[in-house]
């Protein structure tokens, strides 16, 4: 997000699910109640004793972007402790019925929760067959799920906001593979994540069904519905790209969106192959305040082509920052919220070497400016891996400058520790053992150490842990300034080195 190979299953998520899950699952004669996994950031999204397979989600779009959407939500999962109740993260929307299994179960809300009693226990290793009939509203209250636009709907869940559309298992540690079904007025389209299977015309409705071929986390599933055109053409290899637009901004937007295969090849040229089945841009007539990398569609502001205050440098960068995504948070997805870092470290460091090897702004430039505000980001916000929690209510308040620039100033520091050519290695490497995965801020030091062939724990662990910026190496006379009272109290919405504030 930007203001302004092994998939995790069974008994592998049950293990990594040690370190958050911070309670047993209650026992079955316990009163009804929310549950999380522990995660520090978000301690009350996911939920323990299952494993999502898939999603299959069926939306019914009337007309009118103010109005509450019927939906079906099919959940294949398997369970990974015996299961007395189940509990999926849900608001924003009636539930109506809930089957478990092929048979009707009991349910209720307790907090952000819909908690399920099923006919008869689910055993661990069972399957599990959940099916949600339920509306999806979208209310608008700025804390994300439906944002309305000027002619329909699309999402921005990040980073806690899926379960205000859908029922699901709302924590990026749980991936899973998506099936979309969108009916709604024949006169509209509609689009969601991976390829396009079929399209079916009913009188005055159409249907249109999607599937992705990866794993995807629920906070990058994207379902826009609208007026738009979508605009096709061939990326490196014969990759599809599709760009959905405004029908009436397609001859406007044209120039941007020409560039992106040739953003894709710049970056399979620093990290390797495209990880998934298509990209593209989905542009939106809506004020969301940032873009936003959902899966193999990214979702960016009108605005962010139009306005002339921004110059073409910024607007590819931001572009690249987005698609960077799609390996470093899409196919490599933290396994906690805490690693956020390596998402928008990432994306925010291919976003100014592009700037720098296309338009001649200086990397080195931009890091040292970094470094100098890296201790007050670091006091506002947190160290890059121990970053703060957000305030309640708050939906993108963890992302902060630390985690942008701040944290892309780690890695120029591990590229400086290790050299070029190990730290290019490195990146790759990651990308490739990890697709489809999740990863820690652990996991990354570990291969950090195997490919520059010694141990760089302690090297690392001040970088994105520690309180203040420790000492750039190469660069002696670097400093960061004392952190100033009002230095503390910014929250977030400002990145360094861009024109305008575009980070949530």
């Amino acid at each position: 997000m930007l203001l302004t190979s092994r998939c995790l299953r069974g008994a592998l998520l049950a293990a990594a699910s040690v370190t958050l899950v911070a309670a047993a699952l209650p026992a079955a004669e316990s009163a009804p109640e929310a549950l999380g996994i522990g995660d520090p950031l978000f301690p009350h999204l996911g939920n323990p004793g299952y494993d999502v397979l898939a999603y299959d989600i069926a939306f019914t779009y009337g007309g009118s972007n103010s109005k509450p959407l019927d939906a079906v939500t099919k959940i294949d999962a398997r369970a990974t402790d015996r299961l007395d109740r189940i509990n999926l993260d849900f608001s924003r929307g009636t539930v109506r019925s809930v089957r478990v299994n092929g048979e009707s179960a009991r349910f209720e809300t307790v907090g952000e929760d819909l908690v399920i009693t099923p006919a008869r226990a689910v055993a661990s290793g069972q399957g599990l067959a959940i099916t949600v009939t339920h509306t999806s509203a979208p209310i608008g209250k700025g804390d994300g799920g439906w944002v309305r636009t000027a002619d329909g709907l699309a999402m921005v869940n990040q980073a806690d906001a899926a379960h205000r559309v859908f029922p699901c298992n709302d924590h990026p540690a749980d991936k899973a593979r998506f099936t979309f079904r969108i009916t709604a007025p024949a006169g509209l389209t509609a689009v969601a994540n991976g390829l396009p299977l079929a399209k079916a015309q009913a009188g005055p409705t159409a249907t249109w069904l999607y599937r992705t071929r990866h794993p995807m986390a629920t906070e990058l599933a994207q379902v826009s519905i609208g007026k738009s055109a979508v605009v096709h053409r061939s990326g490196p290899g014969g990759l599809p790209v599709r760009d959905v637009v405004p029908e009436a901004d397609r001859a406007l937007l044209e120039p941007w969106l020409k560039k992106t295969p040739g953003q894709i090849e710049w970056m399979e040229s620093k990290v390797g192959r495209y990880p998934f089945e298509t990209y593209g841009a989905l542009v939106v007539a809506a004020t969301t305040g940032f873009e936003l990398e959902t899966q193999t569609l990214s979702l960016f502001e009108r605005s962010m082509f139009t306005r002339p205050e921004f110059p073409e440098w910024y607007v590819d960068s931001i572009m690249v920052h987005e698609l960077a995504h799609q390996w470093f948070g899409n196919s490599v997805t933290p396994r906690r919220w805490a690693d956020l870092w390596l998402n928008e470290g990432h994306a925010s460091w291919y976003e100014a070497l592009y700037a720098e090897e296309h338009a001649q702004q200086s990397l080195e430039e931009r890091m040292r400016e970094a470094y100098a505000r890296s201790d007050s980001w670091r006091a506002a916000g947190g160290p890059p891996a121990a970053p703060k929690p957000s305030p309640p209510g708050e939906q993108i308040g963890l992302f902060r400058p630390i985690v942008y620039d701040g944290s892309a100033l780690v890695l120029y520091a591990l590229r400086q520790e290790i050299g070029k050519a190990a730290f290019e290695r490195l990146e790759r490497l990651w990308v490739t053992e990890n697709r489809d995965d999740t990863a820690t801020t652990a996991d990354f030091t570990a291969l950090a150490s195997r490919v520059a062939g010694r141990d760089l724990s302690a090297f690392l662990k001040v970088w994105v842990y520690g309180e203040k910026t420790p000492a750039m190496p190469g660069h002696a006379a670097w400093r960061s300034a004392a952190p100033t009272p009002r230095a503390a109290a910014v929250r977030g919405g400002v990145r360094p080195g861009a024109v305008t504030s575009r980070e949530p």
